[in-house]
């Protein structure tokens, strides 16, 4: 299988670093507005380094993993689809609602093979959180993201990036939507104050409530003030049971004291690159996040971003279609 990559930054380096440790796939090559990160890339890993997405294609990949800024999605994507080829998209799917709608009915009327990189979701311990919760309703989720400045340029503005709670929290939100369900309203409160970089405009710290179709609330704390990632994770509530779930494992805590379970998110990340690639070959199929799942995580962290900036409450979609894609995307996991 030969595989393409849109973009060479860090996050395309990290799946070139696992595609290449495959036996089943080949690195056609690469492509970047930046010529010299992918040769870089290319002289590391294989493959030939294109001009642009529309050579890439017409070399005839049989998937292409697109990994630009959130700002840089949706011409990429659009050429992909059009040439009807297997499509990874790296999280987030885009910087705003509108460019993540649009790939997405393109993505459904041709009826493309899509995976998103929601890697949390290949972590062990989620299939062990949700065996827990069981049948018990969830009654409280809080999540946050607590972290740094990452230091590429376009981050701290909200066109390019969308914003902390976009780009970064979504990781949290797509397990919330998962282990808790739908989101009907957010309120959400940014503090509008830029954190000291040159050119910044998003908010340094966003706080948020949620409410939940099922009648739960919860909470979404992001900062970009420190100097180091401090926590990133969330907290379920459940009758008789909390449950502390983070990329690097699960701590459980109910009548029979308390427990932690390890988790390990380099296996993960090799996981949802084995699980795509299984896919497009026909020989697998768990790909627990394909792009109208993303899609959803993106509305929601979008509202967020929306009732911060607006300061008013921002409804989102809970119907039947809604409530039937968590529960199959859930099963995907429990599987």
């Amino acid at each position: 299988m030969r595989v393409g990559l849109v973009g060479a930054g860090g996050v395309a380096q990290r799946h070139a670093r696992v595609l290449s440790g495959f036996e089943d796939v080949d690195l056609l090559g690469v492509t970047d507005v930046a010529p010299g990160a992918a040769e870089a890339l290319a002289g590391t890993y294989g493959g030939r380094v294109f001009r642009d997405p529309d050579e890439l294609l017409a070399a005839g990949p049989d998937a292409v993993y697109v990994c630009v800024p959130p700002f840089a999605h949706g011409p990429v994507e659009e050429a992909v689809i059009a040439a009807g080829v297997p499509m990874f998209v790296e999280k987030p799917v885009a910087a705003d609602l509108e460019t993540a709608e649009r790939i997405a009915a393109l993505v459904q009327r041709r009826g493309l093979l899509t995976g998103v990189g929601h890697h949390w979701r290949y972590l062990h311990v989620v299939a062990e959180a949700r065996r827990l919760l069981g049948d018990r309703p969830v009654r409280m989720v809080n999540g946050a993201w607590l972290d740094k400045v990452p230091p590429v340029a376009w981050w701290a503005r909200r066109d390019r990036s969308g914003g902390p709670v976009v780009e970064q929290a979504a990781h949290v939100l797509d397990l919330v939507r998962l282990l808790a369900g739908e989101v009907a309203e957010v309120t959400a409160y940014g503090d509008g104050d830029p954190p000291p970089v040159d050119g910044a405009d998003i908010d340094s710290v966003t706080a948020a409530t949620l409410r939940f179709a099922s009648g739960a609330v919860g909470t979404l704390a992001a900062a970009c003030v420190l100097t180091w990632k401090h926590r990133a994770g969330l907290e379920i509530l459940a009758d008789g049971l909390v449950l502390s779930l983070a990329e690097d494992g699960l701590t459980v805590r109910d009548a029979d004291g308390e427990r932690r379970l390890s988790a390990d998110p380099d296996a993960a990340r090799v996981a949802v690159d084995r699980a795509f690639v299984d896919a497009v070959r026909g020989v697998g199929d768990d790909v627990r996040v394909p792009y109208a799942e993303a899609l959803r995580t993106q509305r929601l962290a979008v509202a967020v971003a929306e009732s911060a900036r607006t300061g008013r409450p921002v409804a989102l979609p809970t119907g039947p279609a809604a409530r039937a894609a968590v529960a199959d995307a859930g099963a995907a996991v429990d599987a």
